[in-house]
């Protein structure tokens, strides 16, 4: 006899779902000492295609300024699609808010790395990210709001 309260979860695929580079200020930002300011934002967006299979989208934007001038401006959106059947709604927003962007952060790291490196700058390597703090924070600005 099987458990119907069985859980699983399932990577189907990991994919670059948009990406853009842009190097506003080259050639002239490789004439200077390159000291940049990188700003990192994140966003999380999720989209339930069928029963049980869910699309989660982590979108990332990179940014450095050197001398007050844009040098380089990643966006990318890494994607996957996952299956995850017999969770709770407990445990079905940190599955999907923090499991499932810890599974797409690397990749969305390498190829922001690969990008800036082949755009002619040094590497870059995103530090890594606590999906776990940040969902936290977001449900908590959620409860919140539904106070207020």
């Amino acid at each position: 006899m099987t458990d119907t309260n069985e859980q699983e979860f399932g990577i189907h695929s990991i994919y670059l779902k948009d990406v853009s580079f842009e190097a506003p200020n080259s050639p002239e930002v490789f004439k200077t000492q390159f000291q940049p300011e990188i700003e990192m934002n994140l966003n999380l967006q999720t989209n339930n295609l069928e029963d049980h299979v869910y699309e989660v989208v982590l979108s990332v934007t990179v940014s450095a300024k050197a001398n007050d001038k844009a040098a380089f401006l990643v966006e990318l959106q890494q994607a996957g699609v996952f299956t995850l059947k017999g969770f709770d709604k407990e445990n079905m927003g940190p599955m999907l808010g923090i499991y499932c962007p810890n599974v797409l952060f690397p990749y969305a790291r390498e190829s922001v790395a690969n990008l800036v490196t082949k755009g002619g700058f040094p590497q870059l390597l995103l530090e890594p990210v606590n999906f776990e703090a940040l969902y936290a924070q977001h449900q908590e600005e959620q409860d919140n709001k539904t106070v207020q």
